[in-house]
């Protein structure tokens, strides 16, 4: 019994050694534009702190993104309007948490991890840091076994392998959403993330109930951070989708991560730098932005017990595939699928361009039979798109080359297999035969 008592007596005497009773709260001396500059508290870059406004409200939470000449530098996680000269700065001493668990499937949350819907959290999840490092490149398997998207045109052409990381990449209005939807309710997948990051909020609804629909929804988690959010909340949006992924994935599930857009996300990224005073380099985007791209999209991938599939949507300006962003997105990730303005305006949906797009994992993860058919698709097409004028003018006379002849005997069958309604299902192993069983004859 006496033992037990020491025991207890030892445990406290502990914990009393690690509380520091004094408390160093900091005071607010400016609020410029985005950014709140206050004297102390002893922080480090990513704590959150606490603003106490002058007349009693709820405090607001803040993070800590810089210093300059002994002041920190907080970027708000959300309205300032309350806040002013000599508020109260108290340092949690922690990154941003969050709560997760398997009862948030079905749920919509904010840019910070909290419900929009009004309802409380459930009970039973567990906090979780969303400050998390990738994962050592030693530890991460090889991607060895492909996953269903459920969209003919990239499990037959592009497959994707459990734990890819993949970029979709298109101008305005092209079905960018519309194609994130499709893979949502048709993935082979255990649980999908889906982060909507800088969204116009008329379109929040639009994609759940229309693109996402009530199967997809039940089986999703949704992050929503719309584009009048405070740009740190727009950046955390997109870090608290990534997070709850690794909970799951860690629990050895597959888990789709859906992103709409990174594009938005870098936007955020460059505003904050801005606001902070990094200079601007490449079309006014802050060095910041291409150092946390990759810290961003290195955490999805292959895990040691389950994988996180991302797909991450990438808004080119007019059209531009090489403008910076996208251009460094292409880089980090294993493979990137191109949606082609005319094809969309022609109808042709997904307006997946297939001999732009390609998935740097598919030799890994596809059978040689399904390689050949692709390479035989791909091959025609490129033949019919090089001889498309001169068959459009009635300039080509068949006979003339045995290789636009044979694009000509297949063209509609390949467009045909490409193209794919907005609700029509389709399997990886379904998209596999039909590919095999029609093009077999140029294997």
């Amino acid at each position: 019994m006496e033992s037990r008592e020491t025991l207890q007596i030892s445990k406290y005497r502990q914990k009393l050694k690690q509380l520091n009773p004094l408390r160093v709260n900091g005071r607010v001396t400016q609020v410029i534009g985005l950014t709140v500059e206050s004297q102390g508290p002893d922080c480090k870059i990513g704590d959150v702190c606490e603003l106490y406004p002058h007349f009693g409200a709820e405090p607001l939470l803040a993070e800590v993104v810089g210093f300059r000449d002994y002041r920190v530098l907080l970027m708000p996680l959300g309205d300032l309007g309350a806040i002013g000269p000599g508020c109260d700065v108290v340092n949690t001493g922690e990154p941003l948490t969050i709560h997760v668990g398997d009862a948030l499937r079905g749920r919509v949350l904010d840019g910070l991890g909290k419900p929009m819907d009004g309802l409380p959290l459930p009970a039973g999840l567990h906090k979780y840091s969303t400050s998390n490092p990738p994962i050592n490149p030693l530890l991460r398997p090889r991607i060895r076994e492909p996953l269903s998207t459920g969209v003919r045109a990239i499990d037959g052409l592009l497959t994707v392998g459990k734990g890819q990381r993949v970029g979709i990449f298109a101008g305005s209005g092209v079905g960018k959403s519309t194609l994130l939807g499709m893979i949502a309710r048709n993935t082979s997948a255990d649980i999908n993330v889906i982060a909507l990051i800088g969204e116009r909020g008329r379109e929040v609804m639009e994609f759940l109930e229309r693109d996402l629909g009530s199967d997809g929804m039940a089986r999703s988690v949704v992050v929503v951070a719309t584009s009048d959010q405070p740009a740190l909340i727009r950046i955390k949006g997109a870090i608290i989708a990534t997070s709850i992924a690794e909970y799951f994935r860690d629990l050895g599930l597959d888990v789709m991560l859906l992103m709409d857009s990174v594009t938005r996300y870098a936007l955020a990224e460059r505003e904050v730098g801005l606001a902070i005073g990094e200079p601007p380099t490449t079309r006014g985007y802050t060095p910041s932005v291409f150092a946390n791209l990759p810290k961003l999209l290195e955490r999805s991938g292959q895990g040691r017990t389950g994988s996180i599939t991302a797909f991450y949507t990438v808004l080119v300006d007019a059209d531009d595939m090489n403008e910076p962003v996208a251009d460094a997105v292409r880089g980090i990730l294993d493979g990137h699928i191109v949606l082609e303005r005319n094809l969309a305006q022609k109808g042709h949906y997904p307006a997946i361009d297939v001999l732009h797009s390609v998935s740097r994992v598919m030799d890994q993860v596809a059978s040689s039979e399904q390689r050949q058919a692709a390479l035989n698709v791909k091959r025609m097409l490129s033949t019919y798109r090089e001889a498309e004028d001169l068959i459009n003018i009635g300039a080509y006379k068949p006979g003339s080359n045995p290789s636009i002849d044979t694009a000509l005997k297949y063209i509609d069958n390949i467009h045909a297999f490409t193209r794919q309604d907005t609700f029509e299902r389709s399997s990886l192993s379904e998209a596999v035969q039909q590919l095999t069983e029609q093009f077999k004859e140029l294997s």
